[in-house]
Formats: C-alpha cells, sequence, structure tokens
C-alpha cells in the first residue's frame, strides 16, 4: 500500500497518479516478497550446491554468494524487475512534483516565519556523491531542481511509493521506533542538544524534537534543495528544527555540544574516508555522556552468505556504490577507531513502532541489549519490519 502523505506539503494526486503509485508499490511487494523466495530457492536448489562441488564448500563471503547466483534465472528475474520497478517509483511521482510544484513553494512560503530555521551555504562544493551519481537510479538524485524544492518533492512522494507503507505516513517510523526504544531504554538520558546528519528531508528528524520536546534539535545535509524542502515540512508539522547545509565530515559546531548524534540509512551514502571522518566528528562534538546513534542495515560479518548479498544487492544494481563497502565494515570498530571506548558500544534491533506498535518496542527494551544481535540478528529482520541500531556513549 502507498501511504498518503499527512503534511500540508503533500500533492493533490489525480486518481490517476494515486493508481499508480499503488500498482508500482504493488509490483515492489511482489518482488520483495515472491521473487525474492524464488531467488533463495534457487541459490539453496541450485546456486549453492553447484558452488559446492566446484570449491569444495558453501560460499561463505556475501561476495561469493553474489558469483554463485549469477545467471541463475531466479536472480536473473528479481534484478531485471527490481531495477525496471526502482526506476519506476520516480516515474510515477516526477510529473507530479512537476506539476505541483508552484503551489508547494507557496505553501513553503506561509510557513516561513514559523520556528525554526534554514541555513544554506552558497560557498560550500556539494560532495560528487551526492550530484554525481544517480543515486537509487533517482534522476537527478538530491540535487535535482538546484535549490528549489524539487528533489526534496520527489524524494518524499519517491519513498512513499517506494516504502509500501512500511515506514508510515510521514515516512518516519524509523526515527519513531528509535526515539522511543532509546526513551525507555534510558530513562536519565535527556538530550539538551540533538545533531540529525545527513537528514535529507527530515522524515526521521522529526521523531527525536517530539521525544525531547524540550531540545534544539539541528538537522545537516549537503543538498540545499532537500533542506528547503524539509524545513518547510518540519514547520507544516509544527515542529522547531534548525536545518543547515553541512557535511557530516566537517562539522561547524564547537566541540562537545550535542547529547545526541544520530543519522538513518546515511552511513552506506558516503565512502570510507568520509565515513570514518564522520565518526571522528561525532565524537568530537559530543558531550561526555553523549550518545552517538545510527541506523542501518546490518552488517555483513552478522549475516550469512546469501543474506548479506541479498543486502549488498543495491551496491551492484541500484547505483549506491559506498553500500557493501560500509557494510562489509565493523560497526564497534567503527567507534573505536573514533575514540570511542570498546565497553561504550551498543547496538540493538527495535520492531517497527508503526506496525507492531508500543507493546513490541517495549518487549524490545526489556530484551536488553545484546540478545538481539549477532546470529539472531538475521532471524529477527526475517521476522518483519525491524530496524538495527547501532553506536557508543561516549
Amino acid at each position: 500500500m502507498t501511504p498518503t502523505l499527512q503534511h500540508a506539503m503533500k500533492p493533490e494526486l489525480t486518481v490517476e497518479e494515486a493508481a499508480r503509485g499503488r500498482f508500482v508499490s504493488g509490483i515492489r511487494s511482489l518482488i520483495l516478497n515472491d521473487l525474492a523466495a524464488d531467488m533463495r530457492a534457487g541459490y539453496d536448489k541450485r546456486a549453492e550446491p553447484a558452488f559446492r562441488r566446484e570449491h569444495g564448500r558453501a560460499p561463505e563471503t556475501s561476495r561469493e554468494a553474489h558469483l554463485a547466483l549469477r545467471g541463475d534465472p531466479a536472480f536473473n528475474i528479481y534484478s531485471a524487475m527490481r531495477v525496471q520497478a526502482q526506476k519506476m517509483v520516480w516515474a510515477s511521482v516526477a510529473d507530479i512534483v512537476e506539476r505541483d510544484l508552484e503551489r508547494m513553494e507557496a505553501e513553503a512560503a506561509k510557513v516561513s516565519d514559523a520556528p525554526g530555521s534554514l541555513t544554506l551555504d552558497a560557498d560550500m562544493a556539494v560532495p560528487r556523491n551526492v550530484d554525481a551519481i544517480d543515486v537509487h537510479l533517482m534522476p537527478g538524485s538530491y540535487t535535482r531542481g538546484a535549490d528549489s524544492l524539487e528533489a526534496g518533492a520527489v524524494y518524499d512522494q519517491g519513498l512513499a511509493v517506494f516504502s509500501m507503507g512500511l515506514m508510515g505516513a510521514n515516512l518516519d517510523d524509523i526515527g519513531l521506533s528509535m526515539a522511543r526504544y532509546v526513551r525507555g531504554k534510558y530513562p536519565d538520558f535527556a538530550p539538551r542538544d540533538i545533531l540529525d546528519t545527513g537528514c535529507t528531508i527530515g522524515h526521521n528528524t522529526l521523531p527525536w524534537k517530539r521525544a525531547y520536546p524540550d531540545a534544539r534539535v539541528e538537522a545537516i545535509d549537503a543538498a540545499p534543495g532537500g533542506l528547503r524542502y524539509a524545513s518547510a515540512r518540519a514547520k507544516m508539522q509544527g515542529q522547531e528544527v534548525h536545518f543547515r547545509q553541512m557535511s557530516a565530515d566537517a562539522l561547524d559546531y564547537p566541540d562537545e555540544s550535542f547529547d545526541l548524534v544520530w543519522s538513518s540509512m546515511f552511513l552506506h551514502e558516503i565512502s570510507k574516508k568520509t565515513r570514518a571522518k564522520a565518526f571522528e566528528e561525532a565524537y568530537r562534538v559530543l558531550r561526555p555522556g553523549g550518545l552517538m546513534l545510527h541506523m542501518e542495515l546490518p552488517p555483513n560479518d552478522q549475516m550469512d552468505a546469501f543474506d548479506g548479498f541479498y543486502l549488498d544487492w543495491d551496491s551492484y544494481y541500484n547505483s549506491e556504490p559506498f553500500y557493501k563497502g560500509y557494510r562489509d565494515e565493523s560497526p564497534p570498530e567503527l567507534c573505536r577507531r573514533a575514540g570511542f571506548a570498546e565497553e561504550d558500544y551498543i547496538q540493538f534491533v527495535v520492531p517497527s513502532i508503526g506496525i507492531y506498535g508500543e507493546e513490541a518496542v517495549a518487549d524490545a527494551i526489556a530484551a536488553g541489549e545484546g540478545e538481539a544481535v549477532g546470529q539472531e540478528t538475521t532471524g529477527r529482520l526475517a521476522e518483519g519490519v525491524m530496524w538495527f541500531g547501532f553506536g557508543a556513549w561516549k
């Protein structure tokens, strides 16, 4: 199901546009359920036995599982269909945004004086990974339309189609689930200043403001158009957030100025060198007792070969060149190299609050850290919509 966004920036869809979105979401559901199951069966019945006959053992890594599967008919069908469906996501919303852009600009102007702020940096060189490739096969990537609202609107509406209703009506389920977990797991943690790095349109920023309403919330990204959209989107929902154009590896903030540094599905979008520097910067701007927290898909060292490749697929076929490189890294080691103590590392799996409700998140809180990691991570993710979080206390 394609959700109807619940903020004033959402477009008024025609019957045909709504039907198109539902159709594309339905195609994606078929691919990610039925065709993915077919590919797994093809791996178990054909690809893995063939690899075993040739090498005397089963595939041990994501890369070896990929090599074993290439050429298998189930893999070919799955991959071809998924690539085309990804392109269909963006095609299904491009005309909507083009038609509605003038109205959205007018709506954004109406809330320009609402609490919150937007600071763009005309002198900042937008990183090539943001504008030189069509990330997620999204035409124009994050800089489509320069500093207009276009890129943000395409991403927002496209993600609604892409997510098939699994990320909530305002695409904020990751932030809602993570914020609820942290607030319940660490009741004495009361951040005064929160930073979201790589916020795109701020959809997973706003839940932190709701969870800690007295906190000052800042959110940064490198793409100006997305930030303009994010600021208007937040103001339309009555949330005071301060958006700034900035890179996570070069934070223009003093030492020890935040209590929480957060990101969601961001680390795999940046290079290994940039990622290491972003961790160092997070450590620098955290106050003692502060928390760095990231939501990402689990790393390859916590997955079996097939499941690792299933997640790495995007790196090969969805124009996400840094995806596998990130997932081959060790989250505890990333934290340690940035300065965090080994014993202060945390990770957990949180069920989607939108799908499973508050009680399921409460159960995850009660389960304790470490009980849903390692070999259990794959199994729990397979149960449904689960969010993998990791980070460290300073």
